[in-house]
Formats: C-alpha cells, sequence, structure tokens
C-alpha cells in the first residue's frame, strides 16, 4: 500500500485493488509497443487507460453503497467499453498515418509527461477510510490524464476517424470529472 494510513481492513482491500490495477496500468502504457504513428501510439497507451479505468469502477462497486457513485462508475465502464471497442476498430487504418520523426519526438515526450503525472497523482491521491473519496480522488487524475493526451494528439496529423473518438474521450472525461468533483464535495461536507 502506497499511503500510511490507519485504514480499516474493507479500505486496505480497496487499495490494495487499486494499486495493482495502477501498477497494470502503468506496465500497460510505459510498455506500449510504439511506431512512427501517434495514431497508433494513442490508441496503444489509451487502450490500457481505459481497461484500468473500468477495472477500477468495477473495484469500487464492490465497496460503495452511494447510489450516484455506482452511476458514475457504471458509467465510466459503459462508455469507456465502448471507448475501447471504437479504438480498436480504427487500431488497423491508424497504422498506415505515419508522422515525422521531429512531430513523433514531441509527441512522445509529452505524453511520457502527461503520463508521469498521471500515475505520481493516482499513487499518492490521499487515502482515508471513505473509500468513495477515495475513488474519486484517484479517478480525477486519470480522467485528466486521458484529456490531456486526447487533446494533445488532436494538435497532430492523425487519422481522422480517430478525431471523433478523441473528442469524445475529452468531453466524456470533463463531464466525469466536473460530476466526481461535485459528489467529492458533498461526501467531504458530511
Amino acid at each position: 500500500m502506497e499511503n500510511n494510513c490507519n485504514t480499516s481492513a474493507e479500505t486496505g482491500e480497496y487499495l490494495a485493488k487499486f494499486y495493482s490495477i495502477l501498477s497494470d496500468m502503468t506496465a500497460g502504457m510505459t510498455g506500449a509497443e510504439l511506431t512512427n504513428s501517434i495514431s497508433h501510439n494513442f490508441i496503444a497507451r489509451m487502450i490500457p487507460h481505459h481497461e484500468a479505468a473500468i477495472a477500477m469502477s468495477k473495484n469500487i462497486l464492490s465497496y460503495t453503497k452511494c447510489e450516484e457513485l455506482k452511476a458514475i462508475a457504471e458509467n465510466i465502464i459503459s462508455e469507456q467499453t465502448q471507448s475501447i471497442e471504437n479504438l480498436k476498430a480504427v487500431s488497423e487504418a491508424a497504422d498506415k498515418v505515419i508522422n515525422c520523426s521531429s512531430d513523433l519526438r514531441a509527441y512522445n515526450c509529452r505524453t511520457e509527461n502527461i503520463m508521469r503525472t498521471m500515475f505520481s497523482r493516482m499513487r499518492n491521491a490521499c487515502t482515508s477510510d471513505r473509500i468513495d473519496a477515495d475513488f474519486i480522488r484517484e479517478m480525477v487524475p486519470h480522467h485528466m490524464g486521458a484529456v490531456c493526451m486526447s487533446e494533445l494528439a488532436l494538435r497532430y496529423c492523425i487519422l481522422s476517424e480517430l478525431r471523433p473518438i478523441l473528442r469524445n474521450i475529452i468531453s466524456s472525461q470533463k463531464k466525469g470529472i466536473c460530476q466526481m468533483q461535485t459528489l467529492l464535495n458533498k461526501i467531504s461536507s458530511n
């Protein structure tokens, strides 16, 4: 467990699973096979990112009694499952959109910075004996990472069919961030 707090056994179980999911996501994203295609590289990193959101959401559903949070988690599972399908559907065509080496270097460097920031913020999210609040503190930087990665990719020459998928990621993740921050404020004030 990354944070050393006095937590209940239930919180400890929740956090152990969270850190395992985070570790798998970090390995999947940093170990993604990269090519000379920004479109490919985005997809190769975003699929494990989405898979982690789904796993994190399933994890919180095992613990939460909060109906609002259940709805948020179920929505994450639904939206990101669809997004993975959309990404896989264009992945073969994405491989054919080749980028120049200077664009690739700039894109990959900035993406690695976004990922490092996201991993750090998720790993160091404040933990407590309030699992619902912990989940939100972990998921908000996760969503922010997806927004930043998608906005970055849109600045480059990418597969045209990938653009609406990225725009959908941005809008759905920003909406989710707002919903979670509103719920966190409500939870924190109780």
